[in-house]
C-alpha cells in the first residue's frame, strides 16, 4: 500500500493499457473504497455497472454511428479509422464501468449535490485503483449522452445520469503532465 499523499501526487489519467486482467478484489475494493465517499444527506446517488464484452459488443453500433457523425462534421479523411479508435476506446481496456448519479427533476439543488458526491465516489475509485498499480481514465464522450447507451446498459435516464465511463487497466505509459503551482491556483484573502 502507497502512502496517501504518493497515491494523490502520482495519480495519472492513463490512456493505454496492457492486456492484463484485474483481479476481482482489487475491483471490490475500488468499488468498496467508491461507496465510502461522502454524500449530502447519506442519498449514496452513484452506481457502477461493470461493462463486460457482450454489452460492449452490444455498443458498437452506436460507437460507430457516433464516431462517423463526428468525421463528417470534422471533416475527417479517414472516417473509417476514426470509428475503428472509437471502437477500440470502449473495446480495448481491461475493465470498463459506467459510472451514474442519481437524477431528481424536482430537486435541481439536490441534483447537483448528489453530481458532487457521485463525482467524489468515482475519484475515491480512481485513487483505490491507482494504489494497486492500476490506471484508468475517466471519459465523458458522446457515447456517455446517447439514449441508445443508456437503453444497452438497462440504466433509466429519468432515474440516473451516466456521468462518465471509466476505463480501467495496468498502465501501459504514463503520461508526463505539467501542473499549475500552488501559487497560480490560490488566492489567500484577509
Amino acid at each position: 500500500m502507497k502512502d496517501l499523499q504518493e497515491v494523490l501526487m502520482t495519480r495519472r489519467t492513463v490512456y493505454k493499457f496492457t492486456d492484463q486482467q484485474i483481479d476481482d478484489s482489487i475491483i471490490l475494493q475500488a468499488i468498496n473504497a467508491a461507496s465510502m465517499a461522502p454524500c449530502h444527506k447519506n442519498t449514496h446517488p452513484w452506481r457502477f455497472y461493470v461493462i463486460g464484452n457482450k454489452t460492449r459488443d452490444n455498443l458498437i453500433p452506436t460507437i460507430r454511428r457516433l464516431a462517423e457523425q463526428k468525421s463528417i462534421k470534422l471533416k475527417s479523411h479517414n472516417i473509417e479509422n476514426d470509428i475503428q479508435r472509437a471502437i477500440k476506446k470502449i473495446i480495448s481496456p481491461p475493465l470498463l464501468i459506467a459510472v451514474t448519479s442519481k437524477k431528481n427533476d424536482k430537486d435541481k439543488f439536490r441534483e447537483k449535490e448528489d453530481y458532487a458526491a457521485s463525482v467524489c465516489a468515482l475519484h475515491n475509485m480512481v485513487l483505490s485503483f491507482w494504489n494497486n498499480g492500476v490506471g484508468s481514465q475517466w471519459s465523458t464522450g458522446s457515447i456517455t449522452r446517447e439514449l441508445e447507451t443508456y437503453q444497452i446498459l438497462s440504466i433509466e435516464p429519468i432515474n440516473e445520469e451516466i456521468i462518465g465511463f471509466l476505463k480501467i487497466g495496468y498502465p501501459e505509459s504514463l503520461p508526463k503532465v505539467k501542473k499549475l503551482s500552488v501559487e497560480e491556483i490560490t488566492t489567500n484573502l484577509e
